[in-house]
């Protein structure tokens, strides 16, 4: 069984470090060893919230992702990646922060669990449920081409303000990023009608089981997305 956990990064530092050390072991596996998302001093940050989910068989963090909240005195991963080439990046942050925004961050799935569709399917799917909570305005992301796709269908749109049309080779010269943005977290017009259903099923029953289903069959999911500490905004 898997365990989906929602948490503020600073509220959980055991978890953080699981995280930390899970993250890193993939990067080095497809040999990136630099790369801004994966920047350890989000485990201070009290703008973070984080989803992780571990493999409750061996206790070990397998797959996770971040949302960090825009704020000014802690810049957006992304907005650190792309000012390297194109400094219209804080300016979009900036007038997409007049709502509330995050960026949906450092996602990763450990190879143990290939195949399963935790990472892209099922943990995009739980980083947009818990944005209602956090009461955002919108979602930004900067994505591989392989989680362009479903980001797409779970509706995200290619944010073409920044970029080349939004796109960037990042991390590396042979790979390319794409931004991406969720302009209604909350409704989600753009999305496909079976991901807004499960979306919004996960928004609506926040703890519970449910036997899932990926391209290795079927597996039991344990999801606590309740987030304790979700008054950001006490600290702006």
């Amino acid at each position: 069984m898997f365990h989906f956990k929602a948490f503020r990064a600073i509220d959980e530092p055991e978890r953080c470090q699981k995280f930390v050390q899970g993250h890193s072991d993939v990067l080095k596996q497809y040999g990136v060893t630099k790369v801004t998302s994966s920047n350890n001093d989000w485990v201070n940050n009290p703008f973070v919230y984080v989803v992780t989910v571990e493999n409750e068989e061996t206790s070990e963090v397998v797959s996770g992702l971040r949302i960090h909240i825009a704020h000014p005195d802690f810049p957006l991963p992304m907005e650190q990646a792309v000012s390297q080439v194109d400094h219209n990046i804080f300016q979009l942050v900036k007038d997409y922060s007049k709502e509330g925004t995050g960026e949906v961050s450092g996602l990763w799935n450990s190879k143990s669990i290939s195949g399963y569709g935790i990472g892209a399917v099922l943990l995009i799917r739980a980083g947009i449920a818990i944005a209602t909570q956090l009461k955002l305005g919108s979602l930004l992301a900067l994505v591989a081409e392989y989680t362009l796709k479903p980001s797409l269908q779970k509706g995200f749109e290619i944010e073409t303000g920044v970029g080349n049309s939004g796109t960037f080779f990042y991390p590396k010269l042979d790979l390319v990023a794409t931004s991406i943005v969720m302009k209604d977290p909350e409704k989600l017009p753009l999305a496909d009608a079976s991901e807004r259903e499960r979306i919004f099923e996960l928004r609506e029953k926040v703890q519970y089981k449910k036997i899932e289903e990926g391209p290795k069959g079927k597996f039991e999911v344990d999801y606590d997305l309740l987030i304790e500490n979700i008054n950001w905004r006490d600290d702006v």
